[in-house]
Order: C-alpha cells, then structure tokens, then sequence
C-alpha cells in the first residue's frame, strides 16, 4: 500500500516526478473536480519531456476537461512511497479557470469527463481522501488562494 507525505517546499532535484495535478478555483471560489466513473478527483497527468509544471498541468485540463488555466502557482508535493521503497513524487499546484470549454473526450482515452465546482467547504467529502496528506494540500491549497487571487472564500 502506498503511503503519502505532504510537502510544501520544492520537489528535492534527486526525486522522481510521476504526475501533476491542479486545485483549479473558479472566480467565485469554488474548486472545479472531475468525474470519473462516478468518482470526484482533481485534473492532471504525466509531464512529458522538457515541460515545466505549469505547461503539463495546462495541456492536460484541457486534454482531460477542456478548461484553460491561468494564474497558476505552485503548491507542493505528496512523497509517494510505494511497498516501503520506491519513493518519487506527485506535484500539485493551484490556478484560476480562464474558460470552460464544451466537454470532449479526452484525447488519451476516449473518455468524456462530467465536471463539477464545489464550495471549499465541501470538497474533502468529493475527494475522500483516506490520509491526512491530501486533506492537509487541500487546506493548503485553499490558503494560498485566498492570498494570490485575494478571494473570499
């Protein structure tokens, strides 16, 4: 099973990134969420080669959910250790919705994603994360937030 850390400094150079995944909040505050097969999660993917954060973290909204990001800030990061071994990271960042598209399917699997914007209040109980590292990132995501997009939340 594996076990995860929040950290919200840099990922540390010799540390494997796996994946990065967005907080997207919408300009009334609410966080956007993506369903996939009637579970809620965040968007994001794999970064490919020589792509900053920001730039995977923007194709892959609008690959998966057809929403174009801006203001997009760097949150931290889950140390993702795996049958006590293996260790590497998954990157989460937070940014603005600049426009929902219509939906489409998701060039890498065909599927059409259902969208949802959920009050900050409500959101833990969408994700349902069973440790204390995602619940900790979604507070912090939140907190800087309010302070970069000055928003009342």
């Amino acid at each position: 099973m594996n076990k995860f850390k929040w950290f919200k400094n840099q990922v540390p150079d010799n540390l494997k990134v796996t994946q990065i995944y967005g907080i997207a909040f919408s300009d009334d505050g609410r966080i956007l969420l993506r369903i996939d097969d009637g579970k809620y999660k965040l968007t994001g993917g794999h970064p490919e080669k020589s792509e900053t954060f920001e730039e995977t973290l923007k194709r892959e909204f609008i690959e998966e959910v057809n929403i174009s990001l801006k203001d997009v800030y760097y949150l931290g990061y889950l140390l993702v250790t795996e049958n006590d071994k293996e260790q590497y990271a998954q990157v989460r960042m937070i940014a603005k919705i600049d426009k929902i598209g219509e939906q489409k399917p998701d060039i890498d699997n065909g599927k059409i994603y259902d969208r949802k914007l959920v009050s900050v209040e409500k959101v833990k109980e969408y994700l349902n994360y069973n440790d204390i590292a995602g619940n900790d990132m979604i507070d912090d995501a939140i907190i800087l937030a309010k302070q970069k997009y000055k928003m009342i939340i």
